[in-house]
């Protein structure tokens, strides 16, 4: 709403709106509709004009690439630049699959002028037109072919950027794909003898290994990663990194694992750290569900990265040995019913002798009656 404090009335084109006396103007709601349309046909125009101008290039591209009699060769790199132009017109038209194709056909171009580092730039571009396509398929193959024509250019650096970018934009859909790519991107900078980037790209691979449940490579990831941290002398990553690989240890159901890491790599933690790994190992070696909870809780593990944090909260819990509740016992109860039939079968059962000796006797009399007579 518009407001106006000496203003009685207010001329708009033809027509008069007066205000209230809270001096506030009203406008009615056909002329915001009018103006949204046309803001809509003016775009829209501009949209037309913008894949006019597009195929405009297009069509000079073609013409560089034909040949003649006195043109025996095709003019590749005015090609490649005209096809660079209308893919800019039809990303500004909103026409991404057009924007992608004329990208493609530039890289072809520069590729025939030997031109490997604007191909890459092109083929960057297209990844983020596949981006806002929402078709993530050919993203990790144009991403290969970037970063493999960034390395016969001699910008490795740039390479593992490029894999780096296309990587995070299929982290949260493909993990999978994503995994390979980080992976070709620390080799790329372990070439360079880059290892803080590397370690960095490996860091990115444990964590997809452990998002994904893949515990084994994940502990493989965040060796690797611990080599790197104690060649670059980064003893603070190099003790949180000790407690990640407890944790996955762990996951894995592997507790003797999980100690051997923890007295290999346990020097470099701080003595919170030290504490906390000692009572949850301690705990996983006594089967205390308790105090392994106590220990997963604690706010250092917490505030790890986000993959270990969910690891720990998710950890299974060591089973102890159940013991079964006591009996509880009432005070100034009522003395439980007893029923006299069960008296007398528990006297009866209570004596058994009487009845053996019953069942002794009957047997020796019939003896006695055997030899009553005597021999004759």
């Amino acid at each position: 709403m518009l407001r106006y404090r000496d203003i009685s009335d207010i001329d708009i084109g033809k027509q008069q709106y007066h205000h209230n006396d809270d001096k506030t103007l009203t406008c009615p709601l056909s002329l915001l509709s009018k103006s949204s349309v046309n803001l809509t046909r003016t775009l829209a125009m501009s949209a037309n004009k913008k894949n006019e101008e597009g195929l405009e290039h297009i069509r000079n591209a073609e013409k560089h690439l034909k040949t003649s009699l006195l043109k025996w060769r095709p003019d590749y790199d005015s090609a490649a630049d005209e096809y660079n132009k209308a893919a800019t017109c039809f990303r500004n038209a909103k026409n991404f699959a057009q924007c992608k194709e004329c990208l493609l056909k530039s890289v072809d171009c520069y590729k025939q002028n030997r031109a490997l580092f604007s191909a890459a730039k092109a083929l960057d571009q297209a990844v983020l037109i596949c981006k806002e396509l929402g078709d993530l398929q050919d993203v990790a193959s144009l991403a290969e072919r970037a970063a493999n024509m960034y390395q016969n250019h001699g910008s490795s650096d740039t390479a593992a950027a490029s894999l780096d970018k296309a990587a995070k934009i299929l982290e949260a859909q493909h993990p999978e794909q994503a995994l390979k790519l980080f992976q070709h991107a620390s080799e790329v900078a372990m070439i360079q003898d880059s290892s803080r980037q590397a370690a960095e790209y490996i860091s990115k691979v444990a964590r997809l290994h452990v998002k994904l449940q893949q515990y084994d490579l994940a502990a493989d990831a965040i060796r690797r990663e611990l080599g790197l941290h104690q060649q670059n002398e980064s003893f603070q990553a190099t003790g949180r990194l000790a407690v990640a690989l407890v944790l996955v240890q762990l996951a894995r159901g592997d507790v003797v694992a999980a100690e051997k890491a923890f007295k290999e790599w346990g020097n470099y933690c701080e003595a919170p750290e030290v504490q906390t790994l000692e009572m949850l190992l301690q705990a996983y070696d006594e089967e205390d569900p308790e105090s392994a909870k106590r220990a997963l809780n604690n706010p250092f593990i917490k505030h790890m990265d986000v993959e270990y944090a969910i690891l720990a909260r998710d950890m299974p819990l060591p089973e102890g040995i159940s013991v079964p509740p006591k009996a509880t016992v009432r005070e100034n109860a009522a003395p439980s019913y007893v029923s006299p039939n069960s008296q007398t079968t528990a006297t009866v059962q209570d004596r058994p002798e009487e009845k053996g000796e019953s069942q002794k006797s009957e047997p020796k009399e019939g003896s006695d009656d055997e030899f009553e007579g005597g021999l004759c």
